[in-house]
């Protein structure tokens, strides 16, 4: 399933004290992004200071990788990260995968388009509420929330 001349490679951490899941049992990651992309690389590091098994798989083409896991074009970022079922793209922050591990609701994921300042991975300040979008099955989008 992985794109013609990529490369995976796996990088786990386990997690103790600090899952997600509020117990030592570690939830897994799989981030999809390009080896040249220094903010995927600190925003993997943040999955793992909090909590997540991290696993990276290179992946050249970003357009290629989010037609095939369903992500709408203007909900695009650097990369897309695997959790169970679900699809997490940008630089999402950990209480958003947290919410929608808990509520399990019928999404094909979450997404924060871009690459806000301040946000998980990126520099900066922080500047307004980060928005992260729900992404249903069709692939149709609507408010998740608002951090």
């Amino acid at each position: 399933m992985m794109a013609a001349g990529a490369v995976a490679v796996t990088l786990m951490t386990p997690a103790t004290e600090n899952s997600p899941n509020g117990d030592s049992t570690p939830i897994q990651a799989i981030v999809y992004r390009s080896p040249t992309c220094g903010c995927c690389g600190n925003y993997f590091s943040y999955l793992k200071k909090s909590g997540f098994e991290v696993e990276t798989e290179w992946a050249q083409d970003n357009e290629e990788r989010r037609t095939r896991f369903g992500i709408p074009n203007d909900l695009a970022s650097c990369h897309t990260t695997v959790v169970g079922d679900y699809v997490i793209e940008g630089h999402v922050p950990v209480e958003a995968i947290r919410k929608l591990l808990e509520e399990k609701p019928a999404l094909r994921g979450i997404a924060m388009p871009g690459m806000p300042s301040g946000s998980p991975g990126m520099p900066g300040p922080k500047r307004g509420e980060f928005v992260i979008y729900a992404i249903n099955k069709e692939g149709a989008e609507d408010v998740f929330m608002k951090i």
